[in-house]
Formats: structure tokens, sequence, C-alpha cells
């Protein structure tokens, strides 16, 4: 199974903000970043997921490594309600980032994914290297 590091960040939010993931299959490592000039620091992590799960089409089941609760209870939970609801919250507000979400569920819908929460700036290697992949994304765009 593909096992994907993803991680978004943002210098201001809103500000400069960086993406990046990282994949192995066991025996390779591959690293990805980018970013944008002005955006939030959820976008960027939503990002790094729809970057991450594109990269990884041909694989029919992954696991994703997240330290973002917006993204994997957005993912696990929150979604089925907003689509029922026509992509309105609880409250009857828009859902923030829908385009994002939108693509987001697109892709998932094409590949079993087993959603990880990792507690982010605790040591775990490869979550640390994804926040300085983002970080150092997000800081080229100052």
């Amino acid at each position: 199974m593909l096992k994907i590091w993803t991680d978004g960040s943002c210098l201001g939010n809103p500000g400069p903000g960086g993406w990046g993931f990282i994949a192995t299959d066991g025996k390779n490592v591959a690293e990805r970043c980018g970013g944008e000039k002005n955006t939030t620091n959820n976008k960027m992590e939503l990002t790094a997921v729809i970057k991450a799960l594109t990269a990884a089409k041909k694989h029919a089941e992954v696991e994703i490594h997240t330290d973002s609760q917006y993204v994997k209870n957005g993912m696990e939970s929150w979604i089925k309600n907003w689509k029922a609801k026509g992509w309105k919250t609880a409250d009857k507000k828009p859902v923030k980032n829908k385009e994002l979400w939108q693509q987001l569920d697109e892709l998932a819908s094409n590949i079993k994914i087993h959603w990880v929460w990792v507690k982010g700036h605790a040591g775990e290697e490869f979550n640390e290297r994804v926040d300085d992949l983002a970080r150092t994304s997000a800081e080229s765009y100052k």
C-alpha cells in the first residue's frame, strides 16, 4: 500500500502558502511541494492531499497521514452531510473551500483511503519533513 504524508502551511492566513507531500511504497520515496502567493492554511492542507492523490492515481489503495483534523474530519464525516445539504454546513452557510472539497471528493471516489491523524510537530519523521516542504514553499512566495 502506498503511504502518503501531507501538510499545508500559510504565512499570515491569508498570506503566502505552501503544500507538500511524501509518498512511499516501502522501497521508493517521492517528495513534491508547491504553493501560492495569497491563500489560507486550510486551502494548502486540502491542496497537499489533492496533489498527492493526483500523483497516486494508479494506486487503488493509499494511507494518508495528516496532522490536519480539518481534512481528516471533513473527508471521514462532514462531507457526506455537506453534499446531502447542497454544500451547506449544519448552520446553512456555504461550505468554505467547496471547490477543493469537491475535487478531493472526486479523487477519493476512485481510491480507497485510510486516514491516519498524526500529531504535528511531535517528531514523526515524515510529518516533520512535509512540514518543512510546505513551510519552505510558503516562504518562497513571500
